[in-house]
C-alpha cells in the first residue's frame, strides 16, 4: 500500500465520492439496531504512553491545542474525564482491552520481549475473533505486543488484515534513530558489536514492519511510519466499502512513546509537541475518511494504554492534575508502570453522530476492559459463555441515556515496585486504596521502594486529584470506604481464584526474534548498500 502525506491522505479523501448512509439509532436494553439494518463500524484508535493532560480539550489553556483533530472530536462527541486503561504498561493493557478480562484472568502481567516464544494465551477470545466470526471485515495497524511468533501473530488472533510492528518502537534499531533519553545509535553496519556503546538500546535485532504474516521492512523507517499507516488506513476504509461489510479498524499508534520520530518541528516547538500534532493528524485523516464514506454508521473510539512515561523527561506526556503527590514527595516517577492515576488515567473520546449527544462529557468510571462487551453489544454478538469478563457495556453512557459507570475498579501493579499482576490497588467509588505503592523511575533517575500497606492508604479522588493526602484511618470516611473497598478486593480475588485462569508463556528464544535475513547484521530485508 502506498505511503502518501497526511495532507495528501486527507486530500484525496475528500476528493474521493462517498455514499454516506443515513440510519436511526434506537436502543433496547443492550442492543443497537438501524432502520437499514446495517450493524455499526468500529473504529478504535489506540494511542501509545499518552497524558491525560495532552489532549487540549482536557486542559483549560490559552494557547493554541496540539490535538485539534481529537478536540474537534470532543466537541462533536463525547469525552470521558475518568476513563482508565486496563493496566499501566503496554503488554497487559492490550491484552485486557482484546479479550475484557484483568491480567489476573488472561495471564499477561507484565511485557513480552522481542524473542517471545508465546502471546496472549490461545484460549483467550478476542473481540476482533467474535467480530469475524460475526461476518465483520476486521484490520489492524499498528503495535501488537501480544506475541508474534506462529500462532500469537495479530492475523491468528482474529484480524483479515495487519500492518505494522510486533511490539514497542524501541525494541529495536534502525538506520535513523529517533528522539529517545538515553539516545541510541543506528543500526550496525558490520558484524562486530560494541557492547558498551548500545547499553540500554536493542541492537541485535533491527525494528521490523509486517504486512499479515511477511516481514516487508527491517530496520523499519519510524521517520515515514505515520504516512504509511494514514495511507493504510484510508485504504481499509475504503476497502471495507467495497466489501460491502461491517468492519473493525483498530489502530494501536506508535505514538507518543519513545522514540519519537515527528516529520516536522517548528521553530520554537518542542519534539514532544511536534509529534502529538503529527498523531492527532492521523486521528484527522482516519476521522474525514470515516466521515465520507460512512459517517453515521461508524464508531470512533480514542483512548490510551497508560500514562507518560516520566523517565524520558522532555520526550514524556502531561498528566494534567493526577501528579501523585503522596509518592513524588518521597521519591521516583507516579505515572505509566505505577497505580497512581497518571500511570493509567488515560484521554478518551467518542464520536458516532446521530447516536452520540455532540459535545458532551461523562464522569463515570470506565475502563478498556468495558471496550470489549460494548463493541459486541453494539454489534449483537454476544458474549462468550466459556468464560468470565471484567468489562460492562458502556452502551448506555455513550448514548447519554445514563452516567452511571462501574463500581469499582482495580489496578494491576505493573512493575514498578518490582511485581507484576497483583491487584493491590482498588478504585470504589471516589475513594481509591493502595495495599502496596511503588514509584517508577523519574526524569533524573532515583525510583522510589515498594511500600505495603496494611491499613491501606485511601485517599479521596473527588477532593484529592492529586493523591496527595491519604485519609485519616480514624475517621469515619476511612472506615466506611475501608469496608467497601475490602468488599469489592476480596470479592474479584475469589472470584478468578475460583474461575477460568489462562497462564501466558513468557520464556524467549533468540531465533523466534523476527528477522528477514539472519545472514545480515540487525536482520536486515535488503542488502547493505
Amino acid at each position: 500500500m502506498p505511503a502518501v502525506g497526511i495532507a495528501t491522505a486527507v486530500l484525496v479523501s475528500a476528493l474521493l465520492s462517498g455514499f454516506v448512509y443515513h440510519v436511526t439509532q434506537q436502543h433496547s436494553g443492550t442492543k443497537v439496531s438501524t432502520s437499514t439494518g446495517k450493524r455499526p463500524n468500529f473504529i478504535v484508535i489506540l494511542a501509545d504512553d499518552i497524558g491525560w493532560g495532552d489532549l487540549g480539550a482536557n486542559q483549560a489553556r490559552e494557547e493554541p491545542s496540539d490535538t485539534p483533530h481529537l478536540d474537534q472530536l470532543a466537541l462533536e462527541g463525547k469525552r470521558f474525564t475518568d476513563f482508565h486503561s486496563p493496566a499501566s504498561t503496554c503488554s497487559p493493557s492490550r491484552a485486557a482491552l482484546l479479550t475484557g478480562r484483568y491480567g489476573l484472568r488472561n495471564g499477561v502481567t507484565h511485557n513480552f520481549a522481542v524473542g517471545s516464544v508465546g502471546g496472549l494465551p490461545l484460549n483467550e477470545t478476542t473481540f476482533p475473533t467474535l467480530l469475524q466470526e460475526a461476518g465483520y471485515y476486521t484490520a489492524m495497524i499498528g503495535k501488537w505486543h501480544l506475541g508474534h511468533n506462529g500462532p500469537y501473530h495479530p492475523i491468528n488472533r482474529g484480524f483479515d488484515y495487519y500492518l505494522g510492528i510486533p511490539y514497542s518502537n524501541d525494541m529495536g534499531c534502525t538506520d535513523r534513530p529517533g528522539f529517545d533519553l538515553p539516545s541510541c545509535p543506528p543500526c550496525e553496519r558490520g558484524s562486530e558489536q560494541n557492547s558498551e556503546r548500545h547499553q540500554g538500546c536493542y541492537t541485535d535485532v533491527a525494528l521490523p514492519l509486517y504486512e499479515n504474516h511477511s516481514i516487508i521492512e527491517q530496520p523499519l523507517d519510524l521517520w515515514n511510519l505515520t504516512e504509511k499507516y494514514a495511507s493504510a488506513a484510508v485504504g481499509i476504509l475504503h476497502r471495507a466499502r467495497e466489501r460491502k461489510q461491517p468492519f473493525l479498524l483498530y489502530v494501536a499508534l506508535a505514538h507518543m512513546h519513545v522514540p519519537l520520530a515527528p516529520q516536522g518541528v517548528a521553530e520554537g516547538e518542542g519534539v514532544y509537541a511536534a509529534t502529538l500534532r503529527e498523531m492527532d493528524s492521523l486521528v484527522g485523516v482516519i476521522k474525514a475518511t470515516s466521515d465520507l464514506l460512512d459517517k453515521e454508521n461508524s464508531l470512533i473510539l480514542f483512548t490510551g494504554d497508560n500514562g507518560p512515561w516520566e523517565q524520558k523527561c522532555q520526550f514524556a506526556g502531561n498528566v494534567g492534575p493526577f501528579l501523585g503527590q503522596w509518592q513524588t514527595s518521597r521519591a521516583g516517577g507516579s505515572a505509566k508502570r505505577t497505580t497512581w492515576e497518571g500511570g493509567h488515567r488515560v484521554p478518551t473520546v467518542a464520536y458516532w453522530p446521530g447516536s452520540i449527544p455532540v459535545n458532551t462529557s461523562s464522569g463515570a468510571l470506565l475502563s478498556g476492559l468495558d471496550i470489549f462487551p460494548t463493541i459486541l453489544s453494539l454489534a449483537g454478538v454476544d458474549l462468550p459463555r466459556d468464560r468470565r469478563v471484567d468489562g460492562i457495556d458502556m452502551t448506555d453512557i455513550l448514548l447519554g441515556k445514563t452516567d452511571t459507570g462501574r463500581k469499582s475498579l482495580l489496578h494491576p501493579n505493573s512493575g514498578a515496585a518490582g511485581i507484576f499482576g497483583d491487584l493491590q490497588t482498588v478504585r470504589v467509588g471516589p475513594h481509591k486504596a493502595f495495599y502496596l505503592t511503588g514509584a517508577a523511575e523519574p526524569c533524573g533517575g532515583g525510583g522510589g521502594q515498594p511500600e505495603f500497606h496494611d491499613p491501606p492508604l485511601i485517599f479521596d479522588l473527588s477532593s484529592d486529584q492529586e493523591e496527595r493526602s491519604p485519609l485519616d484511618p480514624e475517621s469515619e470516611e476511612y472506615q466506611a470506604a475501608l469496608q467497601n473497598v475490602q468488599r469489592e478486593r476480596e470479592a474479584l480475588l475469589w472470584d478468578i481464584g475460583t474461575g477460568d485462569v489462562s497462564t501466558a508463556n513468557y520464556a524467549t528464544e533468540r531465533a523466534v526474534a523476527p528477522c528477514c535475513n539472519r545472514s545480515l547484521p540487525a536482520c536486515r530485508c535488503q542488502p547493505l548498500s
